[in-house]
């Protein structure tokens, strides 16, 4: 391959294979998004049996599972700061090589302590590798061509919140818990193998002393800016809102008068079908509505989910997930500008955050009471949104 030619290494792209060629590096950066992040929340589709078997409140257990987002923020911040510094191609493909470690060692943690660290260093590992996939096709895909990389990115990601949930519930239920995460280990090592033999040599990065502090400086700059501060609040509302949904809702349907069992509660996903078909399309509705529009109709079909979600019977409350599934995820991708570090650390903290506030309430309150806090982050995002800098353009820090 010539010493230039640094995209997804593609079949001969003579004008009988473009198309196949379009196809193949489409495949192949969704499969790199779905393996990357397939870890991330696969494993609330198991929370219930967690809980038992660490003996332990659903609060307390929330917490752990999310607890990769705590990795997911610090990691987004690092690597913002130093990517000038870092291969991209060796950075992603370290990442998943050491994602795999932690993911196995879940599988025999002897405490909640040991499991909620493994977590955090997950998502250490997959923060840093999907931010430098991010990194990488912004920089190595043309024009043309990089609308197209990131809708196959960013649909990667949504299908694997719905098909890591299935095969975590499916593995669960018929091997064990530990298998479940020896099987996830082995996924992260074939992300690992198709980065290797898929993503070009990358040229050396330019070394530049000044980096850190230049990014340093933006991120003062960007703190200073109240609109963007508004924009990193609204990232918080949203994975605030979408994990406490996801996350406690399997404890309600494996109760009665549900009373789903563990397989089935892996089925129950299939809600977010929809969200992958309507995810890609969140670029061209910003371009017909704007920006704000664009994310109050989101906030607006999430919010109309929830009512939902309280009603006895099961296929409302499937009606409901899909509608906050929809919602949340177009309202994280119509500002796809702000997805700076920070943006980034503010969405996964937020999550954190809402799986720690809403786990407490759900124990104390009840399942009503913790909906009602998921209504008010995104209610509140909503009337952020009237403050929301249009257009939004941050720097890569």
């Amino acid at each position: 391959m010539a010493e230039a030619d640094y995209a997804v290494m593609l079949p001969s792209s003579t004008p009988m294979r473009q198309s196949g060629a379009v196809l193949f590096r489409t495949f192949v950066i969704g499969l790199t998004a779905f393996l990357t992040v397939v870890d991330l929340f696969a494993t609330q589709a198991i929370l219930p049996s967690l809980a038992m078997a660490y003996h332990v409140s659903p609060a307390a257990m929330g917490f752990a599972v999310n607890a990769s987002t705590m990795g997911m923020a610090v990691a987004g911040l690092a690597v913002a700061l130093l990517s000038r510094h870092i291969d991209r191609r060796k950075g992603i493909l370290f990442s998943l090589v050491l994602l795999a470690i932690p993911t196995s060692l879940l599988a025999v943690a002897p405490s909640l302590a040991v499991f909620t660290v493994l977590r955090v260093i997950q998502g250490l590992f997959m923060a840093s590798a999907f931010t430098l996939t991010l990194a990488y096709l912004a920089e190595h895909c043309s024009s043309d061509d990089t609308a197209g990389a990131f809708a196959a990115y960013i649909t990667g990601n949504v299908a694997s919140n719905l098909f890591g949930r299935l095969m975590s519930a499916a593995l669960a239920d018929h091997l064990g818990l530990a298998a479940n995460f020896y099987v996830f280990a082995l996924l992260n090592l074939a992300g690992a193998a198709l980065v290797y033999y898929s993503l070009a040599r990358t040229p050396p990065m330019t070394t530049m002393q000044s980096a850190a502090v230049s990014s340093l400086a933006a991120w003062r700059e960007h703190f200073r800016n109240g609109p963007l501060r508004v924009t990193f609040a609204i990232g918080f509302c949203i994975l605030f809102a979408f994990i406490g949904t996801f996350t406690y809702v399997n404890f309600v349907l494996v109760r009665d008068p549900f009373t789903v069992g563990a397989m089935a509660l892996g089925f129950v996903y299939f809600v977010f079908l929809p969200s992958i078909l309507t995810t890609p399309a969140a670029g061209l509705t910003v371009r017909r509505l704007g920006t704000r529009p664009t994310f109050w109709l989101a906030s607006a079909i999430a919010l109309a989910g929830l009512p939902l979600l309280l009603w006895p019977t099961l296929p409302a409350v499937l009606l409901g997930l899909v509608l906050v599934g929809v919602g949340t995820f177009l309202a994280a991708t119509a500002d796809r500008g702000s997805a700076s570090g920070i943006y980034l650390a503010s969405y996964f903290l937020g999550g954190l955050v809402g799986s720690a506030v809403l786990g407490q309430v759900f124990d104390r309150f009840g399942w009503h009471a913790c909906v009602a806090g998921i209504a008010l982050a995104l209610f509140l995002a909503a009337v952020l949104a009237f403050r929301m800098r249009l257009p939004v353009a941050l720097s890569a820090a």
